[in-house]
């Protein structure tokens, strides 16, 4: 692993943004890692050997980029943010297993570029959106290990009956495994965000079910689209009537009475399948 000199601290970032003239962005959740430590960490939750290709979307500055050029076999490290590009060039361009795309992670194609292994520092406003496409579009990608808002990773990671439990939590779990792997100080960040994170690791599991992927999806967004709503008044407009929704979730020996919350990714996977 590199050593705590080579890594990004808060000064050489610092320094670097300063000289490019880049100063962090709020509204592209724009928080860079100054803390080795950290970057360690993510490198021991994502287990990496030099026989892994990696994809990083969001590389930033290069903090994490340097961590997984030193632990992996090839890294691409992609990033939206045409100030940050010469900046991660400077930081990660001269390394030899490192590719830089200039691009956006949520338009380009994820899996041409060969990778088996996410590794990213994730803005809480795209992280579940960019982890779902991710596991729906990039079937090379087999793990993915990201840092995210608690909150966020947290619901990723979550089961029914928890606070944090939601849509993209069943969502995932169509692909994937996914639980909380360790907690990052907001400290770990500059500039500081208000809330802590976590980092989240995420296995591609084989789950084969006789259901339409679109109507699933449905059902789950339509369960948590309102959380006060039971699972009979929120399935209605999927169902086409309130009579429908009662006969699907009788047949599937649910609740109506339920919330959506209170439901387990094997119980709507039932009521897709009767909707399918």
């Amino acid at each position: 692993m590199t050593s705590t000199q080579e890594l990004l601290g808060a000064r050489r970032l610092r320094g670097l943004l300063a000289e490019h003239r880049v100063h962090p962005r709020k509204e592209l959740g724009q928080n860079f890692v100054i803390d080795p430590n950290t970057i360690r960490k993510v490198m021991r939750v994502a287990q990496l050997t030099h026989a892994d290709n990696v994809l990083e979307i969001g590389a930033g500055a290069g903090s994490l980029t340097l961590g997984l050029a030193a632990v992996a076999g090839r890294v691409v490290a992609v990033e939206q943010d045409d100030r940050l590009v010469p900046v991660l060039d400077a930081v990660a361009g001269g390394l030899a297993n490192v590719a830089i795309v200039h691009a956006d992670a949520m338009s380009i194609e994820l899996d041409s570029f060969g990778a088996e292994h996410m590794v990213a520092n994730l803005p809480y406003n795209i992280a579940a959106l960019l982890v779902l496409r991710v596991l729906q579009s990039a079937p090379r990608i087999e793990r993915l290990t990201v840092m995210t808002q608690r909150e966020v990773g947290e619901r990723l990671a979550s089961g029914p009956g928890t606070k944090t439990y939601g849509a993209p939590s069943v969502l995932l779990r169509l692909y994937a495994d996914a639980q909380v792997a360790g907690t990052v100080s907001r400290r770990a960040f500059w500039p500081v965000p208000n809330v802590d994170s976590v980092i989240v690791h995420v296995r591609r599991a084989s789950r084969r079910l006789d259901v339409d992927e679109d109507v699933f999806c449905r059902v789950v967004k339509a369960a948590f689209a309102q959380r006060r709503k039971t699972i009979r008044n929120a399935l209605t407009p999927v169902a086409g009537s309130v009579r429908t929704a009662e006969e699907v979730l009788s047949a599937a020996g649910i609740d109506p009475a339920l919330r959506g919350e209170a439901l387990a990714f094997e119980e709507f996977a039932r009521i897709a399948g009767l909707l399918t």
